[in-house]
C-alpha cells in the first residue's frame, strides 16, 4: 500500500445505535477516498454505486486523470510531453516499468518487442474459420484469446519472467493480428512484420503493403500513427481496463484477460466513438447542412447528438485532442487532401464548435475521437478498423494494469455486490397446481 491515512469519516446508521469510523486515504495526487472495506462488517450494509462512477476499485500507480483541469499523466509524465518527445515503445516501457528507460534499457526493450512480432504460422490457418465479412473486432477477440493455445509455455502468472514474456508477446503480436484481420477481410495476402521499421511504421506497412510492389511508409503518417498509439495507450480504470483487471483477478492467463478487454472495448459506448464521428458526418451530408444540424443539436427535443465533442471524464478539454489536432492537419497536408467531403465537413464542424458560444460555454470541445477518426479516414483505413487500432494501442495499458494487479499483494478476486430486488423466498408449486 502506498496510500496514506488522512483522517476518518464516521458513519451512523439511522434508527440504531450502530456507527463506525472509516479511514480516509490519500494518494499522491487526486481526491481522497473513504476505505469502506469494513462497512458491512461494522454496520451490515453495502454501498450502492451503479457503474462504479464514484468508487475506487483498486490502487494504481500507472495513470492519473484530472477531468476538471484537463490533465492526463502516464506515471507522472504529462501526455503532451510524451506525445511530443517520446515514441510508443518508450511509452510502453514507461507504463510497464514505472520510469523512463535509459538508452540501454530502451534498446533492450525495443528488441524484446521487435523479435516477438511474428505469430505462430498455424495462426494463419486459424483465420480460415472466419467469414470474410466478419467484423475485425470479432476476429481480434477470437485470435488473441487463442494465443494461449499457441504460447502456453509461459503462462505461470506467478513467475515474473513469464509475465514479462507474455507482455512482450501481446504488445508485439496484437498489431500483427490486427493487420492480418484487415488483410483477411480484403482478400489480400498477409504481410509479415519487418524488424527494420519502427512499431508504428511496421503496423502501417503490414496494413498497406502488397507483395506485387514496394510500399514506403510516410514518416508523417508513421508519426501520426505513433501519436494515436501513445494517446490511447492507457486511460485509468475505464470499462475495458476494469474488465481486464476483473478477469485477471481470477488468475486467468494474460491472453484471455486481454481478449476480455478487447471484447469490452468493442462496445460502441467505449471504443467506437471515432467511428460514430464519421457516421455522424455521413448523415450530415455536406458542409451546407451543418448550420441546420447545429440547430438540431441545440434543440433538446430533437434527439440529435454531436459526436466527438466533450468527454465523460474531461469536463474542460481533452488534453489528447490538442495533440491529435496538430497531427490531423499534418496528415491532411501530407496527403494533399483538399476536397474530401467528410473531411471538409469535419473541419467546418470543428470551426463552428470552437467559435459558437453554445458549445464554448458548455465546454464541448473536440475530443481525441473526433480527430483520430479524421486521421484514420484520411489514411484510407475503413471505419471497421478504428476500434481495432484502439485495441492495438490500449494493449500495453491493459498489460501494465494486469501486471500491476498480479504483483499487488493485496489483490483479491473481484466480487461486486448488489441490491436484490427480485421475489423474496417462495415455495415451489407443482405445474398441475399453478393457476
Amino acid at each position: 500500500m502506498t496510500t496514506t491515512p488522512n483522517g476518518s469519516v464516521t458513519f451512523t446508521l439511522d434508527g440504531s445505535n450502530r456507527s463506525t469510523k472509516l479511514p480516509v486515504l490519500s494518494g499522491s495526487i487526486g481526491p481522497d477516498v473513504v476505505d469502506i472495506r469494513k462497512l458491512y462488517a461494522d454496520l451490515g450494509v453495502f454501498t450502492f454505486d451503479p457503474g462504479y462512477g464514484e468508487t475506487a476499485s483498486c490502487e494504481s500507480q500507472i495513470t492519473y486523470i484530472d477531468g476538471d483541469e484537463g490533465v492526463l499523466l502516464y506515471r507522472g509524465y504529462p501526455i503532451e510531453q510524451l506525445a511530443e518527445s517520446s515514441d510508443f515503445i518508450e511509452v510502453c516501457y514507461l507504463l510497464m516499468n514505472g520510469n523512463l528507460p535509459n538508452a540501454a534499457q530502451l534498446a533492450e526493450f525495443r528488441k524484446g518487442v521487435t523479435y516477438h512480432t511474428m505469430v505462430h504460422e498455424q495462426i494463419r490457418r486459424f483465420f480460415d474459420g472466419f467469414r470474410r465479412d466478419a467484423h475485425p473486432m470479432a476476429v481480434m477477440c477470437g485470435v488473441v484469446g487463442a494465443l494461449a493455445a499457441f504460447y502456453h509455455d509461459n503462462l505461470d502468472i506467478n513467475d515474473a519472467r513469464q509475465r514479462e514474456i507474455a507482455a512482450f508477446r501481446l504488445i508485439a503480436k496484437v498489431p500483427t493480428i490486427a493487420a492480418m484481420a484487415y488483410k483477411y477481410a480484403l482478400g489480400q495476402p498477409f504481410v509479415y512484420p519487418r524488424n527494420d521499421l519502427s512499431y508504428a511504421a511496421n503496423f502501417l506497412h503490414m496494413l498497406n503493403a502488397v507483395p506485387a510492389e514496394p510500399y514506403t511508409v510516410s514518416p508523417i503518417l508513421a508519426k501520426a500513427m505513433d501519436r494515436i498509439l501513445v494517446l490511447h495507450a492507457d486511460h485509468e480504470q475505464n470499462a475495458s481496463t476494469s474488465t481486464v483487471r476483473l478477469a485477471g483477478s481470477t488468475g486467468a492467463n494474460p491472453f484471455a484477460c486481454i481478449a476480455a478487454g478487447i471484447a469490452a472495448l468493442w462496445g460502441p459506448a467505449h471504443g467506437g466513438a471515432n467511428e460514430a464521428v464519421l457516421k455522424m458526418l455521413a448523415e450530415i451530408g455536406s458542409v451546407e447542412n451543418i448550420p441546420a444540424f447545429i440547430e438540431k443539436v441545440k434543440d433538446k427535443n430533437s434527439g440529435v447528438k454531436l459526436m466527438g465533442f466533450g468527454h465523460r471524464v474531461y469536463k474542460n478539454f481533452d488534453p489528447r485532442a490538442k495533440i491529435m489536432q496538430q497531427s490531423c492537419h499534418e496528415v491532411l497536408a501530407e496527403l494533399g487532401i483538399k476536397d474530401e467531403p467528410l473531411l471538409d465537413m469535419a473541419m467546418a464542424l470543428e470551426k463552428v464548435a470552437l467559435e459558437d458560444e453554445y458549445f464554448v460555454s458548455r465546454k464541448l470541445y473536440p475530443n481525441v475521437d473526433f480527430y483520430s477518426g479524421i486521421i484514420l479516414k484520411a489514411m484510407g483505413i475503413p471505419t471497421s478498423m478504428f476500434t481495432v487500432i484502439f485495441a492495438v494501442a490500449r494493449t500495453v495499458g491493459w498489460v501494465s494494469q494486469w501486471k500491476e494487479m498480479v504483483e499487488d499483494p493485496a489483490q483479491r478476486i473481484g466480487r461486486p455486490r448488489q441490491i436484490y430486488t427480485g421475489p423474496a423466498k417462495r415455495d415451489y408449486v407443482p405445474v398441475a397446481s399453478r393457476g
